[in-house]
């Protein structure tokens, strides 16, 4: 049974910084990602990691991710947090490797996490 479990998130100021972390287990997964939604918008993918890295355009250069492979870990370091990051985040796994054009994709990937919240304040 497949299990992924986000932890991190909270509430900052614009600027600020949060580390997400969702810890994995069930299978060995080598295509991940983060996703996000806002109450009322489409889920968004933020930044995908497979054999390459993709991020979104509006997180590139604030948000880095990696993955823990010997404790089956990935991390999302988030900084210069600015409200419009304000969303639920998701952990998003797949046991295939996928192409980087479909990293961000919400149909790549067949297991998710319960998500955690990022709140940011101006």
């Amino acid at each position: 049974q497949a299990q992924l479990v986000e932890s991190g998130g909270g509430s900052v100021q614009s600027g600020g910084s949060l580390t997400l972390s969702c810890a994995t287990s069930g299978y060995s997964f080598v295509s991940m990602a983060w996703f996000r939604q806002a109450p009322g918008k489409e889920r968004e993918g933020v930044a995908g990691l497979s054999s390459e890295i993709r991020y979104t355009d509006s997180v590139k250069g604030r948000f880095t991710i990696s993955k823990d492979n010997a404790n089956d870990v990935l991390y999302l370091a988030m900084t210069s947090l600015k409200p419009e990051d304000t969303a639920m985040y998701y952990c998003a796994a797949d046991t295939r490797y996928n192409s980087v054009s479909v990293l961000l994709n919400v149909d790549t990937y067949h297991y998710w996490g319960q998500g955690t919240q990022v709140t940011v304040s101006s």
